[in-house]
């Protein structure tokens, strides 16, 4: 396996079962430190810090209105809720996926990302359909630092990292100071298998709660058929065979561009992480993953 992971411009790969690391491969001694740009792995982290807005009551329940945050919103966007960008579901026209070819470059290249992505068209109504999107992350970054009363950098540090004990971590901004909330992140393997272990236990790092387990449950579960991974949930992916049939046992991960995953099987106590250099076919270590792994413990 570590031959194949080599060929496959995988950096680092973590196993993890019942809180032991029975496996790692590190393609070099850097690696096992090293501050890896985990891009849309971002999305689910930003999704903890959701559910821990929400169990703070600084957000007042996915069901609230994104007009709450945003004036002047357009009659035909206040319909958005903050669960409608949760599941990447807002309505409005974002191609990402086909026109764009992955990558959001029309807002990073625009001065004004937020205004960039609440000035889009819709051309739906919001809850229809699931268009991969992060214009909606970056909304949800700007209505979690709204809501906090600051960054959420600061917030993300006082509730989430520091408890963990993350402390070597990047998370970039836009211009205007908010933190990219679809990709802005970069993590070490070791703190992202952290992140995984927070979601297999149901929201306890040590024994310390730091987000709910209702959050935990209703962010894991599937709600949309999403582009090329099967189901989605609150920024969390739900994994699925090749004809979109749930997995057995109950699995979901978070995924960026290039082959960066957090991968959880609550069932078997089990989760593995990812980063990778494969930016030509981001799948590759979730294959690995379904092919190589997951067999063994079921």
């Amino acid at each position: 396996m570590d031959k194949k992971f080599t060929k496959e411009k995988i950096n680092s790969c973590l196993v993890l079962q019942e809180n032991k690391v029975i496996y790692e491969f590190f393609r070099n001694n850097k690696q096992k430190q090293k501050l890896h740009k985990v891009n849309s792995v971002t999305k689910s982290v930003l999704s903890i810090l959701i559910g821990i807005a929400i169990d703070q009551g600084k957000i007042k329940s996915v069901k609230q209105p994104i007009a709450d945050f945003f004036e002047c919103l357009e009659e035909s966007k206040k319909a958005i809720t903050v669960e409608h960008l949760l599941t990447m579901t807002p309505g409005f026209d974002w191609p990402e996926f086909t026109s764009w070819g992955g990558r959001p470059m029309p807002m990073i290249n625009s001065k004004d990302w937020i205004k960039f992505v609440l000035d889009r068209e819709m051309i739906e109504e919001p809850g229809v359909n699931m268009y991969y999107n992060s214009g909606a992350s970056h909304l949800l970054s700007a209505i979690l630092q709204k809501a906090a009363g600051e960054p959420l950098t600061s917030f993300a540090e006082k509730y989430l990292f520091q408890p963990m004990q993350i402390k070597d971590y990047v998370w970039h901004s836009d211009s205007k100071g908010i933190a990219i909330g679809g990709f802005g992140l970069s993590l070490n393997p070791f703190d992202l298998l952290k992140i995984g272990r927070l979601m297999l236990s149901n929201g306890k790092w040590e024994g310390k709660r730091i987000v709910s387990e209702e959050w935990i449950r209703e962010s894991t579960a599937p709600r949309y058929i999403g582009p090329y991974f099967g189901m989605y949930g609150y920024h969390w992916w739900i994994l699925s065979d090749e004809d979109n049939a749930p997995f057995s046992p109950h699995a979901f991960f978070a995924m960026g561009y290039g082959g960066q995953y957090i991968i959880v099987v609550p069932d078997i106590y089990l989760v593995t992480i990812f980063t990778s250099d494969n930016y030509a076919e981001t799948h590759v270590p979730l294959e690995y993953f379904k092919t190589d792994i997951l067999p063994s413990f079921i």
